[in-house]
């Protein structure tokens, strides 16, 4: 037997109450395409990998959302109240949990299980909306279930849009992701709680109504605390990864910085981005490798930094005499400033943005390269990257064969390059795919390598690197600095032609 719906008493007109329900289904759908990528973000941040971190939100939801639409088959007969507390739900657990990922990293060191567990949930409740508000929709007003389902999915579509762009351009940036994720579980609560309560309010007993108002007052004092305690929540939670002696933390544009250790504190300065160590006390070994044999391979008198915004690799260029100009770009100021202006920092870096040789890009070092063509500036002597890991997905067009390419006409003749390839020891498949990317835009490359210093859960053995040119390139070993070691590709290694396929930008 089909369930056919009844027709719902409605206090405006059916015109107006159907008007009311789509626009229901276009807040629902951009918060909960908030939630969707909030959990990405965070998960992607806490997590690293964002590829595969997106596959498992993605797929999960996907899932997930079949199997609510399933389950809301039960609740079709009352589906202004199922509606209603599937909306609180969602709102809660929706609300909660950037906050929740963030505890469970913090405290537990472990994110991916309540990753998963609340793609879940929330991809059940998400799936149940639809088939109920296809109910209530049809209960205003019947029409052809075509058309019903086109209006429907239309403004579910249009509101998922409407989400998807003001989770980056104004969540993120203005409220973060815990304020941002609480406020959107609010308005979340609100709609799905005013439909019902008041459109539907004749399909509610007088005890259904209080339950339903006392319930979604609750999510929304619940949201509200949570949203005051935001502040005291992440200062006890960095405190948790990072230790107590948290000097700096700032929200960039870009990423989270944090700056530890130094002064009285006893522990080595350290600067964290978006929680993956940038440096740490056994940064000189680093940056003399990556620095040194470039300057002392030939000319160096023009040098350019491709990253670098802590200044440290700065201090190692500056050291060597005949340096006429360093340009830096990096991508965010943030680390700039905090190289500038942090005491203990700027007198690790030897206050290199002091020296009036030094000039400052903020920018993307592809998109830089790319309009640049190579001349702003250039061509260089010198080109050392000082970039994020190769392993981490955001960095993929900086270890790319056009990027090198970019990087290669930017070379004067003689000019050499310096790239960081990552841990040859612990991902050689990496290191010797970065090597085979470089040469294969016809530079010539020898591969290094240093041993990082002994340090407990200590989790490198070393650094790799390769000096590159147009024509033939040997290891220069500087008198001063670390011992370095010449690397050749182990047996029956067969690394990938290119890093990554060619970027297309």
């Amino acid at each position: 037997m089909v369930h056919r719906p009844v027709p719902a008493r409605l206090p405006v007109p059916a015109g107006l109450g159907r008007l009311l329900v789509l626009t229901t289904v276009f807040i629902c759908a951009a918060c909960g395409l908030v939630y969707e990528l909030e959990l990405v973000a965070l998960a992607s941040y806490l997590i690293g990998d964002s590829v595969t971190q997106a596959s498992v939100v993605l797929s999960v939801m996907v899932f997930a959302m079949g199997v609510g639409s399933l389950l809301a088959k039960r609740l079709r007969r009352r589906a202004a109240l199922g509606f209603a507390a599937v909306e609180a739900v969602l709102a809660l657990t929706g609300g909660l949990s950037a906050m929740a990922l963030y505890a469970c990293f913090a405290w537990y060191g472990q994110a991916r299980p309540a990753l998963v567990g609340f793609s879940l949930v929330i991809g059940v409740l998400i799936g149940a909306e639809v088939p109920l508000l296809m109910t209530l929709i049809q209960r205003i007003r019947r029409q052809d279930a075509g058309c019903a389902v086109a209006d429907l999915f239309a403004a579910d579509y249009v509101g998922a849009l409407v989400g998807g762009l003001a989770f980056p351009f104004l969540l993120l940036p203005v409220l973060g992701q815990l304020t941002g994720a609480l406020l959107t579980g609010a308005v979340n609560a609100v709609a799905g709680g005013a439909l019902v309560l008041w459109l539907f309010r004749g399909d509610l007993s007088l005890r259904a109504r209080w339950t339903l108002l006392t319930a979604n007052g609750l999510v929304l004092v619940v949201l509200a605390v949570c949203s005051v305690l935001t502040g005291p929540f992440e200062r006890a939670a960095r405190h948790a990864v990072y230790g107590a002696d948290v000097r700096v933390a700032v929200h960039s544009e870009v990423q989270e910085v944090v700056l530890t250790g130094g002064g009285a504190s006893g522990r080595p300065l350290s600067l964290f981005l978006d929680g993956r160590l940038r440096f740490s006390g056994d940064e000189p070994r680093y940056h003399e490798a990556l620095v040194r044999p470039a300057m002392a391979g030939g000319p160096h008198r023009r040098v350019l930094v491709l990253g670098g915004g802590d200044g440290l690799a700065v201090r190692e260029v500056l050291r060597h005499d005949g340096v006429g100009s360093v340009t830096v770009v990096e991508l965010d100021p943030a680390v700039v400033r905090l190289a500038r202006t942090d005491p203990e920092l700027a007198a690790l870096n030897n206050g290199a943005y002091r020296d009036r040789r030094v000039r400052v890009v903020a920018g993307d070092a592809f998109d830089w390269l790319r309009a640049a063509r190579g001349t702003a500036g250039g061509p260089y002597d010198v080109v050392i990257s000082d970039l994020p890991d190769p392993g981490l997905t955001p960095s993929t067009k900086l270890y790319s064969q056009e990027f090198y390419g970019l990087v290669a006409r930017a070379l004067a003749p003689g000019g050499r390059m310096a790239v960081h390839g990552g841990d040859p020891d612990a991902r050689p498949h990496t290191f010797w795919t970065v090597d085979a990317t470089v040469r294969s835009v016809g530079l010539r490359t020898a591969p290094y390598a240093v041993q990082a210093l002994p340090a407990p859960r200590a989790q490198r053995q070393g650094w790799g690197f390769l000096l590159a040119s147009h024509g033939p390139v040997r290891l220069s070993r500087p008198d001063a600095g670390p011992p370095l070691r010449e690397l050749r590709a182990p047996p029956g290694l067969l690394p990938s032609t290119l890093m990554h396929p060619r970027y297309a930008g």
